[in-house]
């Protein structure tokens, strides 16, 4: 009787479970490759992130995201129809220094889609197939990547976990980095891959601090909102790049929520200001564009340091054949949601 010889499975580990790392270990998980994904964060999301307060939820992060490319029509309609809903945000506006309107949305703006109740389960529901499989470590962070010490021509990754603990993970024939582009190129060149970094070394990622305001009392009967009637603006206050009403968004809690989140430049500028300062600072602003004086509840500071993509890498993902290493995010090819996506998915389909 003849034997039966059977291909092993590629076994590949994805370093980051943001959207693009996500967008990349479902399709090769798909594609029948065995994935391990190892997220540093203690859950899977990346910049879409939600901040949980006693007043309702804030997006700290990316505040919606936008439909445009067929293929984030189809996975979004294949695994979170429930989750996904438009969010009007009152057509957004953009306000000058002193939160005057100067410019309507163009009447075909992309239209605003958010996830219920909050940012992050849209990928914690991609996240779900992963850990059915045991293959999301969350808490652990990738400090080196190797050569596998028993197969050369495989990876093992050195990890640290969130009490420090330490493990290596061997065996893999490939490795995709889906984090943002300092990381992966500081990450690529303590593991002596600098041909890999040095494609990084333009890329540019502005850092942004995010605002969060509650104001209880707005929910009180006769009193519904506070300041402006829009929902949603983009300012040319020095400050202040975005503002958004929270509880305006579908399914969110009824307690008046703002998130304000800080120019790029500025963000940059203060970038290792403690949060207390950045609280009165910004939120000084935040009464000077929406006339809202009244003293918040809450008021909370949180800082990314790599948040908006001012200059992108330029073409949809890096591979290199002959290392068995990759890079995706949405720095790739801009900012938003779905370029994270697209440059997750688009790296699976080549390499898969």
């Amino acid at each position: 009787m003849a034997r039966s010889h059977r291909t092993p499975r590629r076994q590949s580990a994805v370093i980051g479970a943001g959207m693009a790392g996500l967008a990349c270990a479902r399709t090769l998980q798909r594609a029948g490759h065995a994935v391990q994904v190892f997220e540093a964060a203690p859950e899977p999301g990346g910049r879409v992130a939600t901040h949980l307060s006693p007043f309702g939820s804030f997006d700290t992060g990316a505040q919606y995201f936008t439909v445009r490319d067929a293929r984030f029509t189809q996975a979004l309609d294949a695994t979170a129809p429930d989750l996904v809903r438009r969010w009007s945000a009152n057509a957004v506006r953009v306000l000058d220094e002193h939160g005057r309107v100067v410019e309507a949305a163009p009447p075909r703006r992309d239209a605003h889609w958010v996830a219920i109740p909050a940012m992050h389960r849209l990928p914690q529901r991609w996240a779900e197939p992963l850990q059915a499989a045991s293959a999301l470590h969350l808490g652990t962070r990738v400090t080196h990547i190797a050569r596998d010490a028993l197969v050369p021509a495989r990876w093992q990754l050195h990890t640290q976990g969130l009490e420090g603990d330490q493990r290596v993970h061997a065996g893999f024939d490939r490795v995709i980095l889906a984090v943002p582009a300092s990381q992966a190129r500081s990450l690529l060149l303590i593991s002596e891959l600098p041909s890999l970094a040095e494609a990084l070394a333009a890329v540019d990622m502005a850092p942004c601090w995010t605002l969060m305001l509650a104001y209880p009392n707005a929910s009180q009967p006769g009193l519904q909102t506070l300041g402006p009637q829009w929902n949603a603006a983009r300012s040319t206050h020095h400050r202040v790049a975005w503002l958004a009403r929270e509880s305006s968004k579908p399914g969110r809690e009824p307690v008046e929520r703002w998130t304000v989140q800080a120019s790029p430049p500025w963000s940059r500028e203060h970038e290792n200001d403690d949060a207390g300062r950045v609280i009165g600072k910004l939120t000084k602003a935040f009464a000077e564009i929406t006339g809202i004086r009244a003293t918040p509840a809450l008021a909370e500071a949180a800082l990314w340091r790599e948040a908006q993509t001012l200059k992108p890498l330029g073409q949809p993902w890096l591979w290199n054949a002959s290392l068995g290493v990759g890079l995706c995010g949405d720095w790739c090819i801009g900012h938003r949601v779905e370029d994270a996506f697209v440059s997750g998915l688009e790296l699976a389909l080549a390499i898969a």
